[in-house]
């Protein structure tokens, strides 16, 4: 054939295929209704320091050993917080999403959020949460392992405290952050929440104080991939995740990209000077306590970028990557079920 028949019938060629690879020819009409649920979803998320303060000290806490205590002069004219949060609403945010520090230790500033825009409240669970003041408020608790490592990280078993304030609740989840210490132990922490009718999430600690025997090596997370994989099989009415988390999070890969500084959503927008620009969540910001300072990222300033395990922002850098994943029916799955998992654990869809 004459070249330009030729490289005409290569365009009509890849033109079909692209055109093939579309969400709905990729999925069955079950998996394509759970994408129409979750596409509609359009979730705008930032992030709040909501004190400075806290009632614990944790080794490998983020917030305090990069000195994010310090980075701002705590807002403490109620008032203010109010106009602020409704300024957030007004630039577009759908769901507020409350660290510190502690929390609950203003619960008005708390109830502030929560009055005006879907909250989300992140505690170590020591105060509980009054459900006949936020009976729907989604509360997810920070564990750290077993009563050991508890007490070797945070001072104190906290789950014993926590336990006994959220058993049976719904609208509460345990954020539990897998430690190398925790490999052989992860099913009996598991079981431990399931039996007081708690649903929990599994993230990995990235060790920011250099805590000793608490960094990962390659075979640690190579077995910790195995045992969360087990745990999810066994309790799947109790685990919130899913399989191709549990790869991207151990592996620190996504469709054989590294997770970085070149690839993480969670950068805060105005301070995101990267070139060129990854995807990345639409207007995230992480403010800080005195609602005008803003932090680097979803977590610490000071973090080594590849030695990232946080959860969220591993989820988050699956979910802006859609497109990437319409490649083959098992990509496109996996990255429903990250969102879908993403989606349950801030409630915008029911566990």
């Amino acid at each position: 054939y004459p070249d330009s028949v030729v490289r005409v019938f290569a365009a009509e060629s890849c033109k079909k295929e692209y055109v093939m690879k579309t969400v709905s020819s990729l999925l069955d009409d079950a998996w394509y209704a759970r994408y129409k649920r979750i596409s509609k979803l359009n979730i705008r998320s930032s992030i709040y320091d909501v004190t400075n303060r806290c009632n614990l000290r944790c080794k490998g806490c983020f917030f305090f050993s990069s000195g994010e205590d310090k980075a701002a002069e705590e807002e403490n004219d109620f008032d203010r917080w109010e106009a602020f949060i409704d300024s957030e609403k007004v630039r577009g945010v759908n769901l507020a999403i409350l660290i510190g520090g502690e929390p609950t230790l203003f619960l008005d500033r708390v109830e502030a959020f929560y009055r005006r825009l879907p909250t989300f409240c992140a505690t170590n669970g020591l105060i509980k949460v009054p459900r006949d003041r936020f009976p729907d408020l989604m509360v997810g608790i920070s564990l750290w392992g077993d009563e050991n490592d508890e007490k070797t990280l945070r001072g104190k078993d906290t789950f014993a405290i926590s336990s006994r304030h959220y058993a049976g609740d719904p609208h509460t989840y345990y954020l539990y952050t897998i430690t190398p210490k925790q490999i052989g132990k992860i099913d009996k922490v598991v079981r431990k929440i399931r039996d007081i009718g708690v649903k929990v999430h599994m993230q990995l600690l990235s060790n920011d104080e250099g805590v000793d025997g608490f960094s990962w090596t390659a075979q640690e997370l190579k077995d910790v991939r195995f045992e969360m994989d087990d745990v999810l099989d066994r309790y799947p009415d109790t685990v919130i995740s899913c399989k191709y988390y549990h790869d991207v999070i151990t592996s620190g890969e996504m469709l054989g990209r590294p997770f970085g500084w070149n690839e993480c959503p969670s950068v805060t927008e105005s301070l995101d000077t990267r070139e060129p620009q990854p995807k990345r969540l639409i207007h995230f910001i992480r403010w800080a306590s005195d609602l005008k300072t803003m932090h680097r990222c979803c977590t610490s300033e000071t973090r080594d970028c590849s030695t990232c395990k946080d959860g969220a922002a591993h989820m988050s850098w699956v979910m802006v990557n859609k497109r990437a994943h319409i490649r083959t029916t098992k990509d496109l799955q996996n990255w429903i079920e990250v969102y879908e998992m993403f989606a349950k654990l801030y409630q915008f869809i029911p566990w």
